[in-house]
């Protein structure tokens, strides 16, 4: 979804996308049910109302970025050759307008997708099994010696691409819920959080997307694995239904997660203009 991302199959309705547009055409910051409320006062993507083209083949949802120098994403939903084209001509003359240093093209597609590219969305339902508390050196941060958890620093330093030294800054001003932490011989190797359940737009009880990384040479030893272990028994035990997650089309959390048996929703294929 268009300033959203991935939702369930059960919220894709008319009436979220109806919510999106009326948020943009009202200046309202936030949908109760955005994840992004977790990290910011304001929203800083909006849906560019005047601009969407609905057609009875094919639809596309200009959205705007401030941040850094600007970025307009035309989302491409359809099935006839040339959508990608036009969303492209459209992100162009858009951000030409509004003085916006990218442009870009989203492209949601199926889980048939032959050779997909860019993000997998998949699925955890925690209705279908027990997810076990199968210990290991997991737990979470305040719960280690203040010794190990003085190592989560360096560590979050050192997987800043994967998003873990903004984490850290969350956790410090006291602005986000629990992590997870793997540690080995007194180092913290790895982490996963902040573990928070919320509701989404129907009111069913979601786990929300985390931070995980592991150090690159502390792969191999099966932390990753009691990471998202510990992660699956905190959401079902604080009453989540399911949870949504990206994953880089052959990476290895995307190789992860389809060992764990989730479901895969389809993918997100995003492209310079």
């Amino acid at each position: 979804m268009p300033t959203l991302g991935p939702v369930h199959p059960h919220v894709l309705t008319v009436d979220l996308f109806e919510d999106t547009l009326r948020a943009a055409v009202t200046g309202r910051s936030f949908l109760h049910y955005d994840k992004d409320r977790r990290w910011s006062s304001e929203k800083d993507e909006t849906v560019l109302c005047g601009d969407v083209v609905h057609q009875p083949d094919h639809t596309l949802m200009p959205t705007l970025t401030r941040r850094g120098r600007g970025t307009v994403k035309v989302f491409a939903y359809g099935h006839h050759g040339s959508v990608v084209n036009e969303a492209a001509e459209l992100a162009v003359k858009l951000a030409a307008v509004h003085d916006a240093m990218k442009a870009q093209v989203v492209r949601p597609l199926g889980p048939e997708t032959a050779f997909p590219r860019g993000t997998r969305i998949q699925l955890k339902d925690f209705t279908t099994c027990p997810c076990p508390d199968l210990g290991g050196p997991v737990r979470p941060m305040p719960d280690w010696p203040t010794a190990v958890q003085d190592t989560f620093a360096p560590f979050a330093a050192a997987m800043a691409a994967d998003g873990l030294a903004f984490l850290h800054a969350q956790m410090q001003a006291g602005r986000c819920g629990p992590v997870l932490a793997a540690a080995v011989e007194g180092q913290i190797l790895g982490a996963i959080g902040p573990m928070e359940v919320r509701t989404d737009a129907i009111g069913c009880h979601q786990l929300m997307p985390q931070y995980f990384a592991v150090l690159p040479e502390a792969r191999g030893q099966g932390l990753g694995r009691a990471l998202w272990r510990a992660a699956m028994y905190w959401g079902q035990s604080h009453g989540a239904v399911y949870q949504l997650l990206q994953t880089e089309v052959g990476g290895p959390s995307d190789r992860l997660c389809q060992a764990e048996g989730l479901t895969s929703l389809g993918f997100s294929h995003t492209t310079p203009a």
